[in-house]
């Protein structure tokens, strides 16, 4: 066997893939392939590596430790793979330019702005998860988003355009329903929901975890995605930590009250530092001047109807 293999980088996707679902038929089903033809195609891989990377078990599949070793390297692989294509498209077409945007984030009056400006661009817009602004960014999805601290900043050009109150999440039948605002102390026993998976850094920013006394934010219910969390809320088992009153038009069972005494959040746009695109530098220039100013005039008539309370 060579010891330089020409890896195809189809078959280490989907090696990649059954390593996520821990199953050949989930992973079939998600790459749109058969069960019988995803086995042939780990088995041609396994014979260039010279490894075996999976192993089946009653309970599903396993990794061997030579798939253990494997895994990362795949993915970062796979990550350079599409970089590469990324950056090679954006050569050929200058005119191009992705703008993400994370939950209850408004870009219009910027995108609007930009392609008056270069009406021969091809401008589009993305909604990006909570969690996955740094690596749409880096894996060359977007080119621009604008999202919510906390966020790792390294390799990245970040932009405060605003700021939005930190507001209290709760049921219409909460015991601190119809007060004006809340303290860290009027909250101090009060559950707040938990990711399964956090990023330590997001969960601590948005449960206040520890307080500024030292002490920990009482663990609520263990929620799989952000979204999960309403549920709970609405039935009175917990409260949440939101930026300003974004989920109260969606649902009538919650409302939203001032969090006094805590630093607002910080809504940004973030870019790849090494981006050079002049539709990025574009984008930025009119994020911020357009996005500061619109954002201050809605939050003025939101809370002018009432909304953060509800």
């Amino acid at each position: 066997m060579p010891d330089s293999p020409d890896l195809d980088l189809r078959l280490v996707r989907y090696f990649t893939a059954v390593a996520e679902h821990r199953h050949f038929g989930r992973a079939a089903e998600a790459l749109h392939i058969t069960q019988p033809s995803l086995s042939r195609q780990i088995r041609g891989l396994e014979r260039q590596l010279g490894a075996r990377l999976l192993d089946r078990t009653p309970q599903g599949t396993r990794l061997t430790e030579a798939g253990e070793v494997f895994l990362p390297r795949a993915k970062t692989l796979l990550r350079s793979a599409a970089q590469a294509a990324a950056q090679t498209r954006a050569a050929a077409r200058p005119s191009r330019i992705t703008i993400g945007y994370t939950a209850g984030l408004i870009v219009t009056p910027a995108v609007r702005e930009l392609r008056r400006l270069h009406p021969d661009a091809d401008v589009r817009t993305s909604h990006v998860a909570w969690n996955e602004p740094r690596p749409a960014l880096l894996d060359y999805r977007v080119d621009a988003v604008v999202t919510r601290l906390p966020l790792a900043t390294d390799g990245l050009d970040v932009t405060i355009l605003y700021d939005e109150p930190r507001m209290l999440l709760l049921s219409p039948d909460h015991r601190l329903a119809g007060r004006e605002s809340v303290t860290l102390a009027d909250i101090a026993d009060e559950p707040l929901p938990r990711l399964a998976d956090p990023d330590p850094a997001w969960e601590a920013y948005w449960r206040i975890d520890p307080r500024p006394d030292g002490r920990p934010a009482p663990d609520g219910p263990l929620i799989a995605s952000i979204e999960d969390k309403f549920e709970p809320i609405a039935a009175g088992e917990a409260v949440a930590i939101a930026a300003g009153p974004i989920f109260v038009n969606l649902r009538p069972d919650l409302i939203s009250i001032p969090l006094e005494g805590v630093e607002p959040s910080h809504v940004v746009l973030a870019t790849r530092a090494s981006d050079r695109n002049r539709l990025v530098a574009a984008f930025r220039k009119s994020a911020r001047a357009l996005l500061t100013s619109s954002r201050a005039a809605l939050w003025s008539s939101e809370a002018a109807g009432g909304l953060a309370g509800g």
